[in-house]
């Protein structure tokens, strides 16, 4: 259901204003609205750009301790450290927070000192490594300075390719006054060249031709000196680096601290931010918030309680105004809001549509898997994800609590259609075979299922015609809800019953005519009132598109053949996984049984994967096209009471 709002109307002294928005925080029952203008008050000044600012640079030293920590403990085999979903404490330790926040502010400028100076080692480690790369071949060298020319000699220090050697060193054999000393090397070699100037530019054009790359270094040192002093360098910098990881990760445990800090902090920021709703006159300040109906008392009493003087009352909002959706659902169907969330919220001026969906989101979701086996993995599985994620909202624990409920559908439909992992275990069978039989729909053969699939679409669209009569009627629509839900509802159900009378293997032919004159009943009336709003022209054009509507209507129906393929699809896979694996199992070969085993996990929990995958999303379709297209409105606002946007703290209610 849909919570009903009340409109909370506050004035209070300027100086006042914290502390009435730390009262309504608490109450996480008050959303601030825009006020209205009134003679004789101003907007408040816009604030929070700064606090933002602020935030921003908390929550990321936040993400990076976070993410560092996690890394570093993996890497170093910390068992005993863990980074908790959120953080416990009590009001009155958060709100004590902001007191702190010098300490917050240090913790900051520490962790981003630390993380530069991490960055920074290890950028200079990563430099002097690629540096003694360049230098390895080079360790053979004597004194790089030794290589130098003299009066009548030029002398040439580098490397050039492994493969260049031989042919190299036989061209400079044929070159008078030429000299050449070279090491081995897998890729390079290490060449000193000394040649007479008068044959020097005809060793460079050699070495030119043989991949000659000069040295680079021009000091006293020997080739090992060399290596040795990039490799102390080296290893000063990894202890660097070492020793500001060390002091990083020591502040791991800070983490839930800094998690609180930026909450609060976050918290300021809202409450700054909200004087843009606001209004104030030279010594008090105005606001409106919404308030569900069940909290007002406790909203009120809060206020009475704060010792602050303030004035309220509290109204019900005016026709026309926007209010903020807040829904109140059984745990079961609260997993289902996400869904027609995606979708579009419900408007508050709406009835709430989640508890119809879910049954038949379930429904579907269960025909769809339509397997014993598929069903006690989906329960298990579901449930399992949704008691570990039960302290938080929305995300994965709705999800899993969708799939959890879809599972015990799929188990009652698995026995109906007997089939445990594609496989029949029971005697009998309640439904049709999807693989095999077929009924006969006005003389032509048809799938039994897909005819059933067609039945249950009609039942949603049916139920969806409903829901327009009582939507209709919570606006004093009476009239419209009849014409526009109860007469295509009629329709509907004559369409059943056509479909029934007319499928032979019912025998209930009697059907046939009494559908018939119920649907097309319906049609004459829905033809006749289409247009009562309308004048002259209108009025026929409303009536014909009315009867065009009979086109989309079939359209939706055959939608639901989805149904019908999706199951189809999945059984088939696990009929022909199953059969495999079972003659792989009782083959009495080992290496098959093993094969066997592997082709039943994996090949069912891909098929199980693949099928949930498909099913959620073909689902969810229909309710959105065929089901909420009969009578939603939606372009609702979730409900966020003032402090509801805390991403890392849960506050307990006392202290």
């Amino acid at each position: 259901m849909i919570e009903r709002m009340r409109k909370l109307h506050l004035i209070a002294l300027s100086y006042e204003r914290d502390r009435i928005l730390d009262v309504l925080e608490r109450t996480s029952a008050a959303e601030l609205c825009v006020h209205a203008e009134e003679e004789g008050t101003h907007p408040l000044p816009v604030e929070g750009e700064e606090l933002r600012a602020r935030l921003f640079a908390w929550e990321e030293a936040l993400d990076l301790l976070s993410s560092f920590s996690q890394k570093y403990a993996k890497e170093h085999n910390v068992k005993e450290f863990s980074v908790p979903a959120t953080v416990s404490v009590s009001y009155g330790e958060f709100l004590a927070a902001r007191g702190e926040f010098a300490r917050a502010e240090e913790l900051v400028a520490q962790i981003g000192r630390l993380d530069e100076a991490r960055a920074a080692a290890a950028n200079e480690e990563s430099r002097l490594t690629r540096a003694i790369a360049q230098a390895e071949p080079y360790r053979a060298a004597r004194a790089f300075s030794s290589y130098a020319d003299t009066l009548h000699t030029r002398t040439r220090l580098g490397l050039i390719p492994a493969v260049a050697r031989s042919a190299f060193e036989n061209a400079l054999k044929e070159l008078p006054l030429a000299a050449c000393e070279g090491t081995e090397g897998e890729e390079s070699v290490l060449v000193a060249v000394t040649a007479h100037t008068s044959v020097s530019a005809e060793a460079d054009r050699l070495l030119g031709e043989a991949g000659f790359s000069p040295c680079p270094y021009r000091t006293e040192q020997t080739g090992e000196e060399l290596l040795r002093e990039l490799a102390a360098k080296r290893a000063e910098a990894a202890a660097r680096r070492d020793r500001a990881e060390e002091e990083l990760f020591a502040l791991a445990p800070r983490i839930g601290e800094l998690r609180v800090f930026c909450d609060v902090l976050g918290f300021e920021a809202e409450k700054a931010e909200q004087s843009e709703k606001m209004r104030g006159t030279e010594r008090t300040f105005c606001l409106e918030a919404f308030v569900p109906v069940s909290r007002e008392q406790e909203v009120a009493r809060a206020l009475d309680g704060s010792g602050a003087p303030v004035y309220y009352d509290f109204s019900d909002p005016a026709p026309e105004e926007e209010v903020p959706t807040l829904t109140r659902n059984n745990k079961i169907v609260e997993n289902f809001e996400a869904i027609t969330n995606m979708y579009s919220v419900p408007s508050a001026r709406e009835f709430d549509p989640n508890t119809v969906m879910s049954f038949f989101y379930s429904i579907f979701l269960g025909f769809i898997m339509a397997d014993v086996g598929y069903g006690l993995l989906m329960m298990l599985g579901g449930g399992f994800l949704y008691f570990k994620n039960r302290a938080k909202t929305g995300g994965i624990k709705s999800l899993a609590g969708v799939f959890a409920v879809g599972g015990f559908f799929a188990v009652v439909w698995g026995i109906l259609f007997n089939s445990v992992l594609g496989l029949q275990f029971l005697p009998f069978t309640v439904m049709p075979d999807a693989q095999t039989e077929s009924w006969k729909f006005v003389g032509i053969e048809i799938p039994a299922m897909l005819i059933i699939s067609m039945l249950i679409g009609i039942a949603q669209i049916f139920t969806g015609y409903l829901c327009k009569f009582w939507q209709e009627c919570r606006v004093g629509h009476f009239w419209d809800g009849v014409f526009d839900g109860v007469v295509w509802a009629l329709f509907s159900a004559g369409m059943a019953l056509a479909v029934i009378g007319l499928t032979e293997e019912f025998a209930l032919s009697q059907l046939t005519m009494v559908g018939g004159i119920v649907a097309v009943s319906a049609l004459a009336v829905s033809v006749l009132t289409a247009g009562r709003h309308e004048k002259l022209l209108g009025k026929f054009t409303k009536g014909f598109g009315a009867l065009y509507g009979i086109i989309n209507y079939i359209s939706d129906v055959l939608s639901y053949a989805r149904l019908y393929g999706l199951m189809l699809s999945g059984a088939v896979i696990a009929q022909i996984i199953s059969q495999y694996g079972v003659q792989f199992l009782t083959g009495g070969n080992v290496g098959f049984m093993i094969l066997g085993a592997v082709l039943m996990v994996v090949g069912h929990l891909f098929n199980l994967a693949m099928s949930l995958l498909g099913a959620y999303i073909h689902d969810a379709r229909l309710q959105y096209v065929e089901f909420y297209g009969r009578f939603y409105h939606g372009e609702g606002e979730l409900f966020a009471p003032l402090g509801s946007k805390r991403k890392y703290v849960r506050v307990e209610a006392a202290g």
